[in-house]
């Protein structure tokens, strides 16, 4: 059963009557995750809020827009464009993905180095709690000082503790320049040597820095239709955005570095756009990278957070332990899996590990798992960096939080959900 409620009151309605009467509800945003947060175990009711899809306000003087939990991301963003500012998020399934649903999540994304993590650009929300309560925070002021900053608990609580039904989030200024370059790195090493250098040199107008290996390339050339931009392949490639309100400026700033990049060898090639269909086209390269991976084979996906220094080492250790189990070998096709790769956001300490297989089978996923998440244990990261927890996680929780943190997490959840009615089985 779906339900597709309109307004905050009818969302309220169904939630009231199914706490009466102990029915498990799923709320369900774009249905974009990766962790199965969105989905129902057993026989709960799904409930959409697809229809919840109305921008409420917006003040141009601050850039504070107030919308229904239901608007698409894409949506948002250009209508936020047409009045010269932006939304503080961008992800690649921004088309079908929901703002509330991203909040929920408490998204990450490409604009997370500029613009920071949506517990500080959410200023408020609408959240009905599972008996029906509906929970007004919909602040647009930048200060509230008064208390507990509730709506904190809602961030990133993935519809565990109440139904997000309306957003109030703060939008910068759109840059009126936007510049992108993509450079050839020979290690992993130097990659981090050039994010330090970015940071230096563009620091106040340094807006993405992505990168990703070399398989991951070969595999969205392959899919995405792209001629790689620089002369030659190399072992690592790089992602360097500036966006800012001086074009010259930026451009000055950008072609600089990758001067001093290339006269320094910390990379060895470097292509800037010339015009937005370039841009366009580099940010494919690294957008087009999951899709691409995804018609290469079966995907084993795993978004973890990494301190930078050891971020791509895991990708090292994955590969041993499948050539150990003569599951790997990079080049060699006729084995079960084919690539073991990894790319995402250098400056979120962020890393997307990609294990491409002929098909999903437990003597695959055994070599890796829970190995994955023991290693990213011992280097004090997080086994979710920006998807989630869900259900596919749920399990492995200990891995990032400590016994004490998630006996707190329960208490808080039985607090506002002491039926348990709301996205069972999902986070702990």
């Amino acid at each position: 059963l779906v339900l597709r409620p309109k307004t905050t009151q009818e969302v309220s309605d169904i939630l009231k009557y199914c706490h009466a009467n102990r029915i498990a509800v799923v709320p369900q945003g774009g249905n974009t995750g990766l962790v199965g947060g969105s989905v129902p175990v057993h026989d709960e009711v799904v409930l959409s809020l697809r229809n919840l899809n109305r921008v409420r306000s917006y003040d141009e003087v601050s850039g504070v827009l107030v919308c229904d939990a239901g608007c698409v991301l894409e949506e948002l963003d250009n209508y936020v464009a047409e009045r010269g500012h932006i939304m503080p998020l961008d992800l690649g399934a921004k088309g079908s993905c929901h703002i509330g649903g991203n909040v929920a999540t408490n998204a990450g994304g490409i604009r997370f180095l500029r613009y920071g993590s949506l517990h500080g650009s959410v200023l408020g929300l609408e959240v009905v709690l599972p008996d029906g309560t509906i929970l007004d925070s919909l602040s647009t002021l930048r200060k509230d000082n008064t208390g507990y900053d509730l709506k904190q608990l809602f961030i990133g609580s993935e519809g565990t503790l109440g139904v997000i039904t309306g957003v109030s989030v703060v939008t910068p200024q759109r840059p009126a320049a936007v510049n992108v370059a993509v450079l050839g790195v020979p290690s992993y090493a130097n990659v981090q040597q050039a994010f330090k250098l970015a940071r230096k040199r563009c620091g106040e107008v340094l807006s993405a820095y992505e990168f990703w290996d070399a398989s991951c390339m070969a595999a969205v050339l392959e899919h995405q239709g792209l001629r790689n931009p620089l002369t030659s392949d190399y072992p690592f490639y790089v992602l360097v955005e500036t966006s800012g309100s001086n074009n010259a400026h930026d451009d000055e700033k950008l072609t600089a570095l990758l001067e001093e990049l290339l006269e320094e060898g910390v990379v060895e090639d470097g292509a800037l756009a010339q015009d937005d269909s370039q841009i366009a086209r580099m940010w494919t390269m690294r957008e087009g990278i999951p899709e691409s991976l995804g018609k290469t084979g079966a995907t084993y996906k795993y978004d973890v957070s990494i301190p930078i220094p050891v971020l791509y080492d895991v990708v090292g250790d994955i590969s041993k332990r499948l050539e150990a189990a003569d599951l790997y070998k990079p080049g060699d096709s006729s084995r079960p899996v084919k690539l073991v790769c990894g790319y995402g956001h250098i400056g979120d300490s962020n890393l997307h590990l990609n294990i491409v297989a002929d098909k999903f089978e437990d003597q695959v996923t055994r070599i890796f798992e829970p190995f994955v998440y023991e290693w990213v244990a011992s280097h004090r990261g997080s086994i979710s960096a920006e998807h989630g927890v869900g259900l596919m996680k749920r399990d492995y929780l200990g891995y990032s939080k400590t016994p004490e943190m998630i006996d707190y997490m329960k208490r808080i959840k039985h607090m506002f959900d002491p039926s348990g009615i709301l996205n069972p089985y999902k986070v702990v």
